[in-house]
C-alpha cells in the first residue's frame, strides 16, 4: 500500500487491542462464609440430595397388655404408655425405641400426663378409682390419689402446679395439688367427661364429655364451668395448638362416622368439622410443635394427618390394631401410637422439610476450606 505524498509502501499496522482482565472478587471472613452457605444450600435445594419422604413408621415396640395412653418427658428421652390389662405402665427409651422398665399401677390405667419439669407421671387407675404418681428418676410409684369414680383423662396445668382429672362414674372432674398430692376441689360437668386439655396460659382446662355430645370449658382460676360447646357424638380425645387458638376434638360418631372438631378457643365456638366418614372411629389425636399439623387415631389400623392451615387429610399413615392414643416428641420429629389390640406401640417418622444449620468460620481465597453443616429432616 503506498502511503499518501510518498513514493514508499509500507504495511499498516493493526491497533493493539488490550483484552480486559476480568478479576475474581476476593472473598474474605464473612462474606466468603455466607457465600460457601448460599452454594451449599443452592445445592441442597437445586440438587434434591435430601428428598422429603412421607410420614413412615420406623420401630414397633411391644409393650403390656392394651395399651391406650402416652405421654413424652419434656425431655423427649422416655414414653410412658398405660397398659390397661396389665395394670402396669411401659417405660420406652425413644434414643433405642426399647422398653426399659414397667411400672406396676392400679387397676386398668389409662391416661398419662407427665409435669413439665419432668419428675413426675400421673397415671389414672379407671377401676381403682385413684391416680398413681411415679417418679421418674426412680420408676417407681410414690403416691396414690383417689378421685372421682372411673378416672380417663388427664392434664397437668403448664406450672405443673395442678393435675385436672376427668371421672368418666361421677360426671365431674378432680383437681389434685401436685405438691401434696391431694383432691382440692371437684368440678362438675356434662355427663361421662372423657378427656381434658388445658390451654398453655393455664386459664382454661377443655374437657369432653362423651355422654353430653359436648365440650366443657373450665375457669381454672375459679374451678367452675364457663361454658359448654356442642361437638358430634361420642367426643374422645383432646388437643390443643401450641398457641393456645383453637382445640381439636375428637368425635367417634355412633356409627363411626367420626370427625374433628375445631374450636376457636377466643370465641368457644366450633368453626370448622373435619369428616372421616363411617367406620373411622377416630379416637386420640395430637399436634405438632410447631401447630402445623394434627395427628388423629382411627379404626382400620391408621392415624389420620390434618394440615391445620387448611384443616384438610393430606396423608394417612397405616400403624398396628386399633390405634388409640398419640404423642409427639418435642422436638416434632416422631408420633408415638397406643396400639390398643396389638400390644405394641407404633413409632412414625415424622416428614418434615429438610433444614439446613451452622455458621461457617472465616475463609480465605486460595486456602483450602472445609466446613461441616447439620442437616435434620
Amino acid at each position: 500500500m503506498t502511503r499518501a505524498g510518498s513514493g514508499s509502501t509500507e504495511p499498516r499496522r493493526r491497533p493493539q487491542l488490550r483484552r480486559p482482565q476480568l478479576r475474581r472478587p476476593r472473598l474474605r471472613g464473612a462474606a466468603a462464609s455466607i457465600a460457601v452457605l448460599g452454594t451449599i444450600t443452592g445445592l441442597l435445594l437445586a440438587g434434591g440430595a435430601l428428598p422429603a419422604a412421607a410420614d413412615t413408621v420406623v420401630a414397633t415396640i411391644g409393650v403390656g397388655a392394651s395399651p391406650r395412653g402416652v405421654a413424652i418427658t419434656p425431655d423427649g428421652a422416655r414414653a410412658y404408655v398405660t397398659n390397661q390389662d396389665g395394670n402396669s405402665v411401659s417405660v420406652i427409651d425413644t434414643a433405642t425405641n426399647t422398653v426399659t422398665s414397667t411400672v406396676g399401677v392400679g387397676a386398668r390405667p389409662f391416661g398419662v400426663a407427665i409435669t413439665p419439669d419432668g419428675a413426675h407421671v400421673y397415671v389414672t387407675n379407671t377401676d381403682s378409682a385413684s391416680v398413681s404418681v411415679i417418679d421418674t428418676a426412680t420408676n417407681t410409684v410414690t403416691a396414690t390419689v383417689g378421685v372421682g369414680t372411673r378416672p380417663t383423662g388427664v392434664a397437668i396445668t403448664p406450672d405443673g402446679a395442678h393435675a385436672y382429672v376427668t371421672n368418666q362414674g361421677g360426671s365431674s372432674v378432680s383437681v389434685i395439688d401436685t405438691a401434696t398430692n391431694t383432691v382440692t376441689t371437684t368440678v362438675g360437668v356434662d355427663d361421662l367427661p372423657t378427656d381434658v386439655v388445658i390451654t398453655p396460659d393455664g386459664t382454661h382446662a377443655y374437657v369432653t364429655t362423651v355422654g353430653s355430645a359436648s365440650v366443657s370449658v373450665i375457669d381454672t382460676a375459679t374451678d367452675t364451668v364457663t361454658t359448654t360447646i356442642a361437638v358430634a357424638s361420642l367426643p374422645d380425645g383432646v388437643a390443643i395448638t401450641p398457641d393456645g387458638a383453637h382445640v381439636y376434638a375428637v368425635s367417634t360418631g355412633r356409627s363411626g362416622d367420626g370427625s374433628v372438631a375445631v374450636i376457636d378457643t377466643a370465641t368457644d365456638t366450633v368453626t370448622t368439622t373435619i369428616p372421616f366418614g363411617f367406620n373411622s372411629y377416630p379416637r386420640g389425636v395430637a399436634i405438632t410443635p410447631d401447630g402445623a399439623r394434627a395427628y388423629v387415631t382411627k379404626a382400620g389400623a391408621s392415624v389420620s394427618v390434618i394440615d391445620t392451615a387448611t384443616n384438610t387429610v393430606t396423608s394417612t399413615v397405616g400403624v398396628g390394631t386399633t390405634p388409640y392414643r398419640v404423642a409427639i416428641t418435642p422436638d416434632g420429629a416422631h408420633a408415638y401410637v397406643t396400639n390398643l389390640n396389638s400390644d405394641s406401640v407404633s413409632v412414625i417418622a415424622i416428614d418434615r422439610a429438610p433444614t439446613l444449620t451452622g455458621t461457617p468460620t472465616p475463609a480465605a481465597v486460595g486456602t483450602p476450606y472445609t466446613y461441616a453443616f447439620t442437616v435434620t429432616g
